[in-house]
């Protein structure tokens, strides 16, 4: 389950002892059955983190549910994007023929998911546009998710040993506790420019964190 250890806020408590909500089968991102390596198995964890989530946003939730799982999706997808295109795109350029143009896909997928998010973001619960915006958002996600678990990673994964692997998800857990928690589309894409614009941006992402709502240990939305 999602680990708050390693958020950057100590104000934000694990959900890890909650019931975990089974999804319908048509909100789950992937249907990936083949083995994983450790790099893979990192991202997909994320991903299924994400799923998790789905529930508490959509299905006539109360305002009060909607707003902290709306928080928690943003702080989530916005640092596992950036930690991405700064750690993982930049492994599919150097080691996979063909990897330029697919690192290029992603990341313009991305770009798309994050202007969709800057949007959700901004959106309180109770506004009409809440619910359609997110669904907009998870569907474009749903299709990149897919891709990047049946086809980019996989690829990655064969081309490298498992120590390289290792280090990789390694590296991008790291990034992810460095990067900012909230989407910013008109930053750059790539490193080291996109690098140097996350530790500028995190900080202050971080201590808006603070004044935020996010899901409680126990109570009636776990």
């Amino acid at each position: 389950m999602f680990r708050y250890s390693l958020a950057p806020l100590s104000g934000l408590r694990s959900i890890s002892r909650g019931p975990r909500w089974l999804l319908p089968p048509t909100r789950s991102f992937s249907a990936t059955a083949a083995a994983q390596g450790p790099l893979l198995n990192a991202i997909a964890h994320d991903h299924r983190e994400l799923e998790s989530y789905y529930p508490h946003i959509v299905d006539n939730k109360s305002s009060d549910e909607r707003t902290r799982y709306q928080n928690l999706f943003v702080w989530e997808l916005a640092r596992h994007s950036v930690a991405e295109e700064i750690i993982v795109y930049p492994a599919m350029e150097s080691h996979l023929a063909g990897g330029h143009d697919m690192a290029w896909k992603d990341r313009n997928q991305h770009q798309t998911i994050k202007e969709q998010l800057y949007r959700f973001q901004s959106l309180k619960a109770e506004d009409p546009d809440f619910e359609p915006t997110f669904q907009k958002l998870f569907s474009d996600l749903q299709r990149h998710v897919q891709e990047e678990e049946e086809h980019d990673l996989p690829k990655l994964e064969a081309q490298l040993d498992n120590d390289s692997l290792s280090q990789l998800s390694r590296s991008f857990e790291r990034t992810k506790l460095l990067v900012p928690t909230r989407s910013h589309p008109l930053s750059p894409r790539t490193p080291p420019f996109e690098t140097a614009a996350a530790l500028l941006s995190a900080p202050i992402d971080k201590v808006a964190d603070i004044f935020r709502k996010f899901p409680k240990e126990d109570g009636p939305m776990l």
